[in-house]
């Protein structure tokens, strides 16, 4: 068994956020952290934050020779946090926007699951960042439900295709994060309002809430645990998703 201050962990988008607060977590835990990050400033800037002998790493999730670049030795956990969204309806919405979002977090999570998994110790856990879109569909959010859900079964699938490694592959999915990622969704006026009123414990996550389920799923004593998708969002797969649509519609109709 690797001992705690072993552990070689990466992360993926790892600069700000739920990658940031789980760079921390990890780091806490005793890993030794590589922040990576399309950022390459922002990533070095948190790597100086958590001290030695943690690391930072430029990388970009839609170019396959960055993503090989940076998994180039053994690690044990690679967690992926790398996305972003867009907002309008299939009938209008551009090819290339539709596909901009699918590169980063289907195709990216890709990559990362095929050139992490090449050097994933055994023993060792990749941990990729879904979402409540993967299983509850939103009007305007075509792109990002797709590849979110197209996620899921990518995390399965790697569950099953290195398992035999001793390498589990889990996800965690989380509902409304504030995080500079949601941060245009929630200066709508009732965008998160809407969500609020549609999670069963009546708050909006944080980026620890997410951070503490993913070194769960990094830690030994998650050892028969794998292809496992799971829901952190305060109960709103219960309830119906928000009309982020409708906000920003009403938005645009008040605008001079």
């Amino acid at each position: 068994m690797i001992d705690a201050s072993d552990r070689i962990a990466v992360i993926v988008g790892g600069a700000s956020g739920i990658g940031w607060a789980t760079a921390q977590a990890l780091a806490a835990d005793g890993c030794r952290v590589t922040v990576a990050d399309v950022n390459s400033d922002a990533a070095q800037g948190r790597a100086t934050e958590l001290g030695g002998p943690h690391t930072a790493a430029y990388v970009d999730v839609t170019d396959e020779a960055s993503v090989e670049r940076l998994f180039d030795g053994p690690i044990d956990i690679a967690v992926n946090c790398a996305g972003f969204s867009t907002v309008g309806l299939i009938t209008d919405m551009a090819a290339e926007d539709f596909r901009s979002v699918v590169d980063v977090c289907l195709t990216g999570a890709f990559l990362v699951a095929k050139h992490a998994g090449r050097h994933l110790r055994a023993g060792g856990a990749l941990v990729q960042i879904g979402s409540l879109n993967g299983r509850q569909p939103a009007a305007g959010m075509s792109a990002y439900c797709a590849a979110k859900a197209g996620l899921a079964m990518l995390t399965q699938v790697a569950a099953l295709e290195m398992g035999a490694r001793g390498v589990r592959v889990n996800a965690v999915a989380p509902g409304f994060v504030h995080s500079p990622l949601t941060a245009p969704a929630a200066a709508i006026p009732g965008v998160v309002d809407d969500y609020i009123d549609n999670t069963a414990l009546g708050r909006a996550g944080t980026p620890e809430d997410i951070a503490n389920a993913v070194v769960y799923l990094c830690d030994p004593r998650s050892s028969w645990l794998t292809g496992e998708v799971l829901d952190i969002n305060g109960g709103a797969h219960l309830k119906r998703y928000p009309d982020v649509l409708g906000h920003v519609m009403r938005l645009v109709d008040q605008s001079p």
